[in-house]
């Protein structure tokens, strides 16, 4: 059994509690224009260009053994449709400007990288977190991965966007001890126009996981132009405040960082004409659900 990871953040100490191994499955249904990692959106291998570290040095140019790279007009030039992901360009480059995005991990392998972080997890209540794009969309793979790190012991967060069938959700949540669930807006319509796919499976698996008794952080972006109204935060903490066992809310910062990793990868995007809310914003929605008797934090 393998999965398609494109990165293992070691230290983390924002995607659950106590010092995190967190894991970043590749592939993502939702196509939120906001969204801070784009390399985690495709299903499959990508190579990262990162100009500004590039020296025009040409060890990759000779080294691609499919001809995919050349330096045109001082600036190295990547054929897409050629390039197989051997990472023969990574090995050699002096800068690390190049990055093939993704790696297949056998199910041993990865449990060999969680466990040796184990003495952290240990002496701070940490654990593992799988994140992504949308780790639920390799369901088979994070399944047994929760599966095995909860019989040895490791605590186990799952970063999700819910948008996956209840089938699916049934086979992880046994294995999960903390949920941080993202929640964007209640409207369907706008939903589907933002992200491509509506919310309404979203709420009902929602609902679903704090029905079983699951420790739940609801995480929600305010994003400006979106859901940074105080209209939006009132009618999510209406709704939340009937969902048994939710008493945690997150408020996450927009940032742009997006923009580069975009660039970085080569692909056409539509710069959000949104984006950063005016701190006012944070802080009143804040206010909104900490009145609705909800525990509140502010994350980048």
């Amino acid at each position: 059994m393998k999965a398609l990871i494109f990165d293992i953040k070691r230290f983390a100490i924002h995607d659950g509690p106590g010092i995190r191994t967190t894991v970043f499955f590749k592939g993502c249904p939702l196509r939120c224009p906001w969204c801070h990692n784009p390399e985690g959106i495709s299903t499959g291998k990508e190579i990262m260009i990162r100009k500004e570290r590039c020296i025009l040095c040409g060890d990759c140019v000779s080294a691609c053994p499919e001809d995919a790279l050349s330096i045109e007009s001082d600036a190295l030039k990547v054929d897409r449709k050629r390039c197989n992901y051997c990472g023969e360009c990574e090995e050699v480059c002096p800068s690390n400007a190049i990055e093939i995005v993704g790696r297949e991990y056998e199910l041993e392998e990865l449990l060999e990288e969680i466990e040796s972080d184990r003495a952290f997890f240990e002496r701070s209540g940490g654990g593992v977190t799988l994140s992504g794009g949308e780790p639920l969309l390799q369901c088979k793979f994070a399944s047994a991965l929760l599966k095995e790190c909860k019989e040895r012991g490791i605590h186990t967060t799952l970063d999700t966007s819910g948008f996956t069938s209840k089938s699916c959700l049934e086979k992880v949540v046994n294995y999960t001890d903390l949920f941080l669930y993202d929640l964007k807006t209640l409207d369907s319509e706008k939903h589907k126009e933002f992200t491509g796919v509506p919310n309404d499976l979203i709420v009902g698996n929602l609902k679903l996981i704090a029905g079983k008794g699951k420790e739940v952080i609801v995480r929600i972006p305010i994003i400006a132009g979106f859901n940074n109204g105080e209209d939006e935060a009132l009618r999510i903490a209406r709704f939340l405040s009937t969902v048994k066992g939710v008493r945690k809310v997150s408020l996450l910062k927009y940032h742009s960082a997006w923009v580069e990793k975009f660039r970085n990868l080569g692909k056409e995007y539509d710069p959000y004409t949104g984006g950063k809310p005016e701190e006012r914003d944070i802080e009143k929605a804040k206010e909104i659900f900490m009145r609705a008797g909800f525990k509140v934090s502010i994350g980048a």
